[in-house]
């Protein structure tokens, strides 16, 4: 009998993180008989503070840089992140090896009653939340709602929000769901109210570009259509030179008709935002992202970002 080979992925140590890699962990070893999987705990900046918004400790690789000097190192063979944490640039020699099929890529809202709704919350409501992302594009929609800032993990930011007097927070569907927290959900919000982060729901799979038995494991994993939306997303945000620090919000969807990409770039406060929706072949991924991108930027987006980058 054939001796196993042992692949080391690394993965911060939340719940969804575990639960996220575990997932990737359970395919391989199903798929490959060969391989016996190994999971190596890493604690990243973004994990140590948990004090400050996240905009103000700025945004490279807050949740990925550790994990990545591990790959670079060859101390791990694989790196499971959220796709939304990946910086839209590597660093050389690693690679994205996989991107499996996407979960709901919507963000969800918790509230004080079961069917409560943006439109339902009480005038003046406090909504907490760590994203610009959702802070700009809610008080696009309701103007009067008080945000505050909330750091944590999933489950840690449930438990704050139950032991706090805020009206509702607002968190993604993908974690909720793959948490088993999906009772703590008031109500689903549509693409057409909240664009979701580029990559929101999915996974990324990153390794070093050479190391062949590591992208080989991965390989059965991923899912093309997948990644030719968060292509579309990532290319839009890296365009934009976007990240945690910016309100940029993005939702790329393949169809047999090609390939759909719906961006909105807004100020912090929400009075302003600059939202446009293009469509074109899946195979130019990269290119609809590029062009959507400095379109909303010849419509003014540009002022927007650089009087945020200026501000923070």
């Amino acid at each position: 009998m054939k001796e196993k080979r042992t692949l080391i992925i690394g993965t911060r140590q939340s719940e969804l993180a575990l639960w996220q890699s575990n997932f990737v962990k359970n395919e391989i070893e199903k798929f490959n008989k060969n391989i016996k999987v190994e999971l190596e705990l890493v604690q990243t900046k973004g994990d140590k503070i948990l004090d400050v918004p996240l905009a103000k400790i700025g945004d490279k690789g807050l949740f990925t840089k550790e994990l990545e000097h591990k790959l670079l190192d060859g101390s791990i063979d694989l790196a499971v992140h959220s796709l939304k944490d990946m910086e839209t640039t590597f660093p050389p020699g690693l690679i994205l090896a996989a991107v499996p099929r996407r979960h709901d890529a919507r963000d969800a809202l918790i509230g004080r009653e079961k069917d409560m709704t943006i439109e339902k919350l009480p005038d003046g409501a406090v909504a907490a939340t760590s994203s610009l992302r959702r802070a700009s594009q809610l008080q696009h929609i309701r103007p009067d709602i008080r945000i505050v800032d909330l750091r944590g993990n999933v489950p840690t930011r449930i438990r704050k929000f139950l032991a706090s007097d805020w009206d509702a927070i607002l968190l993604a569907c993908a974690g909720l769901e793959r948490l088993k927290l999906e009772e703590h959900i008031s109500s689903y919000i549509d693409f057409d109210i909240l664009l979701p982060a580029a990559g929101q729901g999915a996974l990324g799979l990153q390794a070093m570009a050479d190391n062949k038995f590591a992208v080989g494991a991965a390989a059965h994993l991923h899912d093309e259509n997948t990644f030719l939306a968060v292509t579309a997303e990532r290319t839009l945000l890296r365009t934009l030179e976007g990240g945690c620090q910016v309100p940029v919000g993005a939702y790329a969807e393949v169809k047999q008709n090609g390939l759909s990409l719906d961006a909105i770039v807004g100020s912090l406060d929400g009075s302003v935002t600059f939202r446009k929706k293009v469509r074109g072949r899946k195979g130019d991924a990269a290119q609809i992202g590029e062009n959507l991108a400095n379109d909303l930027l010849e419509a003014g987006a540009r002022e927007v970002l650089n009087e945020i980058r200026d501000g923070i």
